[in-house]
């Protein structure tokens, strides 16, 4: 591991910070820190930070709520940036933008849809800190503390309703049903400490195998 007085700050005594979320890995924000808002991060376990603008520390989340609790510090290979990589308790933009990059300046021609597997990854992180973080009026919290019976009885509730959603052929029906149905599901996998990775890398593995042994039946023709 590293030495912190082998970082390379600037000469204002700063060195930029990428702020990642942990969990999905989505960029959130790109902010200084000296040596001061470094120490206090690695003391507090929460992100600090050096106001260029206002010229004084900065706690994130300190007014907001809106805090970032470190999972990792790295150092780039130059070790004149860093990256932090953090469980976020909510949004890194003052705008209330989950990332301060959500302006996008090239699509290839196309809009910038979100794919089920990020939205999925995302959704399973917003859980996963409301199981940790139990805020007030949350219908997360609600769930976590009335434990997996609770849940488990939702899944059976929104299974019934997305079948109902199906045999009535309503498109816009079976989209709302079979979202709410994602949601519950997520909510027993964090309950019962089962990440998105593992069930990916379970079908990963049932496709090879699938694969495979089309691969051997076409052979055997």
């Amino acid at each position: 591991m590293m030495d912190k007085e082998d970082l390379k700050y600037d000469e204002r005594g700063l060195i930029p910070t990428v702020v990642q979320d942990a969990e999905t890995q989505e960029v959130l924000t790109l902010a200084y820190m000296n040596r001061e808002s470094l120490r206090k991060t690695c003391e507090t376990g929460e992100t600090w930070f050096w106001s260029r603008s206002r010229g004084e520390l900065w706690h994130k989340g300190a007014t907001s709520g809106n805090t970032q609790r470190v999972a990792e510090i790295i150092a780039d290979c130059d070790k004149d940036a860093l990256l932090v990589r953090v469980h976020p308790t909510g949004p890194a933009c003052h705008t209330g933008q989950r990332s301060c990059f959500h302006h996008h300046l090239v699509s290839n021609g196309a809009e910038n849809q979100p794919t089920i597997g990020s939205m999925l990854e995302k959704l399973y992180a917003v859980i996963a800190s409301r199981k940790r973080e139990r805020p007030t009026g949350s219908y997360t919290t609600y769930l976590f503390e009335r434990g997996l019976d609770k849940i488990l009885k939702k899944i059976g509730e929104e299974s019934a309703e997305t079948i109902i959603a199906a045999k009535n052929g309503v498109r816009q029906q079976i989209v709302l049903e079979t979202s709410d149905l994602l949601y519950h599901l997520l909510v027993m996998l964090v309950e019962c400490d089962v990440s998105p990775d593992e069930i990916a890398e379970e079908l990963a593995r049932r496709a090879k195998a699938s694969a495979q042994k089309e691969t051997k039946a076409e052979r055997s023709t």
